[in-house]
C-alpha cells in the first residue's frame, strides 16, 4: 500500500468528520453503505468475527430456545477451534517460531459477572472451553502455560498434537525462506524503528519464485500455495471473537486464538486479557477484537469500548474512539500505522451493534467483516477509520505493478 503523509492527513480528517454520520444507531441518518449495524436493536442477537459465520445458525437456534448466552458464544467459536482447515485458532493453528501451536482464550459471563482465561496453552484444542472451566471450577481468573494444560487434563480435556501437516508445511516454508523476518529485535513502538526499504522488482520476483518452488517441494497443494505464501510473507494474527445477547438482555462474550503466527514461544496477545481482547459488562454490553494484539493491549480496547458505551457513545463511536487511541500512540505516523490493523466487534445491551476497523482490510478485495445473526444471518463490512489497506508486520513492501498479475494470492 502506498500512502503519503498528505493522504494520511486527508483520510484522518475525513474519518474524524464522518464518525457521527457512520454511527450504528442511524435512525435519523439512513445510509445505503454496506457497513455493519444498519439493522440495530434486535434481541436475541449474536455477532462474531467472520470466520464464525458458518456456526451462527445453530448457535442462534440454541440461544433463541433459552440457551445460556456464554454457551451460545462458545458454540460459535468452538467450530473454528475444531476445524483443522482453519489455521487461525485451535487445531491446525499456525505455530510459534519453534513449530509449536500455543493457544489463548478468554470468556466473560454477563449474568453472573464471572470471567475465565488461559494463555500459552499447548496440546489442548478447545481452549475457549478451558477458559470457561477456569471460571467455573477455580477461584482464579487466568491460568497459563503448563499449569493451564495440566488443569485442562484434570478437567477431562484430551491432549493431542495440534500441528496439522498443512500448518507444519507453512511453518517450514517460513522457517526456510522468511524466518529472518521474525519478531526479534526492536518492535514497531521502538522510537528507533525504521520502515524497510522497498526492494527492486527483480528481488521480489526471485523471492516469490523460490517460495513457489519450495511450497511445491513441501507438498503444499497447488490451490493452497499462494495462500500459504501469503501467510509466510504476512504472518496472520488469527482470532475469533463472539458476543451473544438473549431476549432477556443477558449478554456474554468470548475470544479464542492461536495467536500471532511464528511468534516467540510464550508470547501472549490480547485475546486472553480481560479488558483487551474481550470484555463484557452485564449493565452495558460486550466487545472483542481481532488483529494487532500488542496494540490492543496498550489501549485496553474492549474495556475502553464498553466504558465509552456506558458514558453514552454509540457502539460505532465507542469503537472508533479506541481505534483513534491506537493511532494516537503512534502520533498518527502513517509509516508505522500501515503495519497495524484491528477489528472490533461491539454489542450493546439493547441489541445495537457495530463492527469497526483501523483499515478497510488487509488487502484489496478482502474487507474486514463482521458476522451477525438476529434472525437473519449475514456478513457486513466493518466501518474503517482509515481508507486503504494495511500491511501486517513484519512488513513487506507492495508487489511491483508488473508482478501483480502473477500474484493474485494477495487478493
Amino acid at each position: 500500500m502506498t500512502f503519503s503523509r498528505r493522504d494520511f492527513i486527508a483520510a484522518a480528517v475525513l474519518g474524524s468528520a464522518s464518525l457521527r454520520m457512520q454511527g450504528q444507531d442511524r435512525s435519523q441518518q439512513p445510509s445505503t453503505k454496506p457497513e455493519s449495524g444498519t439493522g440495530a436493536g434486535k434481541r436475541p442477537i449474536i455477532i462474531c468475527a467472520n470466520n464464525g459465520y458458518a456456526y451462527l445458525d445453530g448457535a442462534y437456534v440454541f440461544l433463541k430456545n433459552g440457551g445460556d448466552t456464554l454457551d451460545a458464544a462458545l458454540q460459535v467459536v468452538k467450530g473454528p477451534e475444531d476445524d483443522p482447515k482453519d489455521d487461525t485458532v485451535g487445531l491446525g493453528g499456525l505455530p510459534n517460531e519453534e513449530g509449536v501451536v500455543e493457544l489463548d482464550a478468554c470468556c466473560m459471563h454477563g449474568p453472573t459477572r464471572r470471567a475465565g482465561s488461559v494463555g500459552g496453552v499447548r496440546n489442548i484444542k478447545n481452549v475457549s472451553l478451558v477458559a470457561k472451566a477456569v471460571m467455573e471450577h477455580t477461584g482464579h481468573v487466568m491460568l497459563v502455560g503448563e499449569g493451564a494444560e495440566r488443569f485442562a487434563v484434570a478437567m477431562g480435556f484430551a491432549r493431542e498434537n495440534l500441528l496439522t501437516e498443512h500448518s507444519r508445511k507453512i511453518w517450514l516454508l517460513w522457517k526456510e525462506y522468511y524466518s529472518t523476518k521474525d519478531w526479534w529485535g526492536p518492535g514497531l513502538a521502538d522510537p528507533h524503528w525504521q520502515a524497510p526499504e522497498k526492494p527492486q522488482s527483480e528481488l521480489w520476483r526471485e523471492r516469490f519464485r523460490r517460495l513457489q518452488e519450495r511450497a511445491a517441494d513441501l507438498g503444499i497443494e497447488p490451490e493452497f500455495r499462494r495462500a500459504a505464501i501469503r501467510r509466510v510473507v504476512f504472518p496472520p494474527t488469527g482470532t475469533i471473537h463472539c458476543s451473544a445477547l438473549n431476549q432477556k438482555g443477558e449478554i456474554s462474550g468470548c475470544t479464542t486464538t492461536s495467536g500471532l503466527a511464528f511468534k516467540l514461544p510464550g508470547r501472549v496477545g490480547d485475546s486472553p486479557i480481560v479488558g483487551a481482547g474481550c470484555y463484557t459488562d452485564q449493565d452495558v454490553g460486550s466487545a472483542g477484537a481481532t488483529g494487532s494484539g500488542e496494540e490492543n493491549i496498550k489501549v485496553a480496547g474492549a474495556h475502553t469500548i464498553v466504558e465509552n458505551m456506558r458514558h453514552g457513545l454509540s457502539p460505532h463511536d465507542a469503537g472508533m474512539d479506541a481505534l483513534k487511541r491506537i493511532a494516537r500512540n503512534y502520533n498518527n505516523d502513517m509509516n508505522k500505522l500501515r503495519f497495524v490493523d484491528l477489528t472490533y466487534y461491539i454489542l450493546r445491551k439493547d441489541g445495537t451493534y457495530a463492527g469497526v476497523s483501523l483499515w478497510q482490510g488487509y488487502s484489496v478485495g478482502n474487507p474486514h467483516k463482521i458476522a451477525v445473526h438476529d434472525g437473519t444471518l449475514r456478513a457486513e463490512i466493518a466501518s474503517p477509520l482509515f481508507s486503504g489497506y494495511s500491511q501486517e508486520f513484519p512488513p513487506f513492501p507492495p508487489i511491483p505493478e508488473d508482478l501483480k498479475k502473477d500474484s493474485e494470492y494477495l487478493r
